[in-house]
C-alpha cells in the first residue's frame, strides 16, 4: 500500500484508517489484560504467598527480557520493509499467554506466563509504532500517537470495571476470570488482521548503508538517556495498587481506583497530543515529567485514603504527557530510514528499565517501606526533567540521500 494512500484522512478526527484501527486493537487488549492485571499482585501475595521483591521480579523480568526483542524486530522489520506480520504475531502470543495464567499454582509460574505475554509485546511494538507513523501525515503524528495512546487506555480503562462487575458472578474466582479476559483479545487480532494494511515508508525503496549509531543523531541519544532514567524511576503500576491496599483502600475497590487512573489516562491522552502537536513534543512531555515527581512525592507523603484516589487521577495525568508523546518524539528526531529500529531501541530501553525498577523498587519498599521507594522514584524523575533540558527536537537525525 502506497503511504499516501495510507494518510488520507477518514470522517473521523482526521485520522487514517491505520491508525483507527490499532487503536481498536490496542482498545480490545488492553481491555482483556486490565482485566486481570489489578489482580495479579493480590494473587500473588494473597493466594500464592509471594512477597513484594518477587511481585517486583515479576513485573520487572518480564519487561526486561522481551525488550531485548524490541530492538530485534524494529531492526528487522526495518530490514524486511514490512511491519504488520510482526504486529499480528505479538498481539496473538499475548492472547494466547493470558488463558494460561489461570493454571497457575506458584509464584514461578506467573512470571513465565507474565514472561510470555511481554515476548509479545517486545515482537509488536516497534513495528506497530513505525506503522503508525507511516500511516500519519507529519502535522498530525502527535494527534495520531495521542489517539492510539487514548484507545489503548481507555481499554485498560474498562478492563477492571468488567472485572468488577462481572467477579461477583464469577464467586470472585480469579481463574475464571483469567480465562475470560482472552475473548477480548481474541477479537483485537481479528480485526487487526482484517483492516490494518501494511504501509510502506517512502524510505522503503532506497537502498541504505549498513547501521550506524550516527544515523539516529546526538538528540536521540540524549533522548533515549534521559528516557531510560525517567523509566527505571517509574515501576510497575502494581506499587501503586499495593500502596492503595496499605492505605486502606479495600480490596474489592482496587479495580475501581486502578479504572479512575486509566480513565483520566485515556480522557487526557488525546488533548495532551494535540496540545504538544502545537506547544511541541518535548516540552508536553516534560510538563508530564513534572507532574509524575509531583505524583509520586504525594504517594510517599500523604495517609489520606481520599487523597490516594486523587493521586490515581494525577499519574494518569502524567501518562497522558508522557506515553504516546514520548513516541512522538521519536518521529520528530528520526529520519524514516531508521524508524522501527529508533522505536525498537526506545521501546527496548525503557521496557529494559522495568527490570531495576521493579526489583529496585520492590526491595526498597521490603527494607525500609513504601515511602522511601516513591521517594527514590521521584527522585530518578527529576534527574531525567534536567537531561531533557539539554534537547533540541528540531534537530533530526542525518538524512540519507536518495
Amino acid at each position: 500500500m502506497h503511504p499516501e494512500d495510507a494518510k488520507k484522512p477518514t470522517k473521523f478526527f482526521g485520522l487514517s484508517r491505520n491508525v483507527i484501527s490499532m487503536g481498536t486493537v490496542s482498545f480490545l487488549n488492553d481491555l482483556s489484560s486490565d482485566m486481570i492485571f489489578p489482580f495479579i499482585p493480590i494473587f500473588l501475595t494473597s493466594v500464592l504467598g509471594a512477597g513484594a521483591t518477587f511481585v517486583g521480579l515479576v513485573e520487572g523480568v518480564a519487561d526486561a527480557t522481551a525488550s531485548i526483542l524490541k530492538i530485534v524486530s524494529g531492526r528487522r522489520s526495518d530490514s524486511l520493509k514490512i511491519r504488520k506480520p510482526f504486529v499480528v504475531f505479538g498481539y496473538s502470543l499475548s492472547a494466547v499467554a493470558k488463558p494460561i495464567l489461570s493454571l497457575a499454582s506458584a509464584p514461578w509460574h506467573v512470571l513465565v506466563v507474565r514472561f510470555v505475554d511481554r515476548v509479545g509485546k517486545g515482537t509488536r511494538d516497534a513495528p506497530r509504532d513505525a506503522l503508525l507513523s507511516f500511516s500519519t501525515e507529519k502535522k498530525n503524528v502527535g494527534r495520531a500517537f495521542g489517539f492510539h495512546r487514548a484507545s489503548d487506555t481507555m481499554g485498560a480503562a474498562l478492563g477492571p470495571l468488567i472485572a468488577f462487575l462481572i467477579l461477583p458472578l464469577l464467586h470472585n474466582n480469579l481463574r475464571s476470570l483469567f480465562l475470560l479476559s482472552f475473548v477480548a483479545s481474541l477479537f483485537a487480532v481479528i480485526i487487526l488482521q482484517i483492516f490494518v494494511r501494511e504501509v510502506k515508508s517512502h524510505a522503503d525503496g532506497i537502498i541504505k548503508p549498513k547501521f550506524e549509531f550516527k544515523f539516529l543523531g546526538l538528540p536521540f541519544l540524549i533522548f533515549l538517556i534521559a528516557s531510560t532514567i525517567f523509566a527505571i524511576g517509574r515501576p510497575s503500576e502494581a506499587f501503586m495498587l499495593l500502596r492503595a491496599r496499605d492505605l486502606g483502600v479495600m480490596l474489592a475497590l482496587l479495580p475501581i481506583i486502578y479504572f479512575v487512573y486509566n480513565i483520566v489516562f485515556a480522557l487526557v491522552s488525546v488533548p495532551a497530543g494535540i496540545l504538544s502537536d502545537r506547544i511541541g513534543h518535548r516540552n508536553t512531555f516534560m510538563i508530564g515529567m513534572l507532574i509524575f515527581v509531583l505524583s509520586y512525592f504525594l504517594f510517599a507523603t500523604t495517609h489520606s485514603v481520599l487523597t490516594v484516589w486523587l493521586l490515581f487521577g494525577l499519574y494518569g495525568v502524567s501518562n497522558a504527557f508522557t506515553g504516546g508523546i514520548g513516541r512522538a518524539i521519536v518521529a520528530d528526531l528520526v529520519d524514516e530510514h531508521w524508524r522501527a529500529t529508533a522505536y525498537g531501541m526506545y521501546n527496548a530501553f525503557t521496557g529494559f528499565a522495568a527490570l531495576p525498577a521493579s526489583l529496585v523498587f520492590g526491595i526498597l519498599w521490603d527494607k525500609w517501606g513504601p515511602a522511601f521507594s516513591f521517594y527514590y522514584g521521584a527522585l530518578l524523575g527529576l534527574m531525567a526533567f534536567v537531561i531533557f533540558l539539554f534537547l533540541r527536537v528540531k534537530n533530526r537525525a542525518p538524512r540519507l540521500s536518495q
